[in-house]
């Protein structure tokens, strides 16, 4: 007898959406397993309305079908969403000036029973220990990476969104997002990665998804990407990717 294959973390399917007239996204397809997934393309290819309209905070218009777990999300409220499991570090952080790094990470709290505490935070990134009466604005880049991908763990989430995160980060501070990135999916995180930089999206996940012009354009590897100046050029517009 032929057994079923395991239900997917995350299924897209059809997923369009509109900022007015606009057709941002167009048929969005993909599924995602076990393994952590990198979204790779250039600037205005719809990559962020595609994290929005994951996590509820989408343009006015979306239709299609997104499926965590096996469970309808589109229509949902983006705080239903957070609940069901999934945590967001958008792109820019969006942290709030008037609050210190600890009254961050207190308004969320930690939520389940988790493996993520405020604690836990501070363990894995100690800057922020060592920051903590300090404002989110007056935190360097890094440090502010640091603080809003802590407090999406405080939601104990079981898939992780982020949003360009090595974006505006010096190359030492790329170096150890990766390495946290690395470790967290070790540790089992279900992790999907929105990355222009194709040195972090191939150090982290393997299968590489392209998008172009709103569209999933093609599924390719770490490996492939490393290796072929071509599809560099083509799907980013670099030359080279560093290793």
């Amino acid at each position: 007898m032929a057994t079923s294959s395991p239900e997917p973390i995350l299924a897209v399917k059809g997923l369009d959406a509109y900022y007015g007239q606009s057709h941002v996204l167009q048929g969005v397809d993909f599924q995602m397993g076990e393994e952590p997934i990198a979204i790779i393309g250039r600037n205005g290819m719809g990559k962020t309305t595609l994290c929005k309209a994951i996590v509820g905070m989408a343009p006015p218009r979306v239709t299609g079908s997104v499926r965590f777990r096996g469970d309808e999300l589109v229509g949902k409220a983006s705080h239903r969403i957070a609940g069901t499991g999934i945590g967001y570090v958008p792109q820019g952080r969006r942290l709030f000036p008037s609050l210190t790094v600890d009254e961050h990470l207190r308004m969320i709290g930690s939520s389940n029973g988790g493996r993520w505490t405020i604690d836990a935070v501070y363990g894995l990134f100690p800057r922020l220990g060592e920051r903590k009466r300090n404002g989110g604005m007056q935190l360097s880049g890094g440090e502010q990476q640091m603080l809003a991908i802590g407090r999406a763990l405080l939601t104990n989430p079981k898939l992780l969104i982020m949003d360009e995160p090595s974006e505006g980060l010096a190359p030492t501070i790329v170096e150890s997002l990766v390495e946290t990135l690395k470790a967290l999916v070790g540790e089992g995180m279900h992790l999907l990665l929105i990355e222009q930089n194709l040195g972090v999206a191939t150090a982290v996940a393997e299968r590489q998804l392209v998008m172009v012009a709103g569209k999933i354009f093609t599924e390719t590897t770490a490996v492939a990407l490393q290796t072929d100046a071509e599809l560099q050029q083509r799907f980013l517009g670099v030359t080279r990717v560093e290793h």
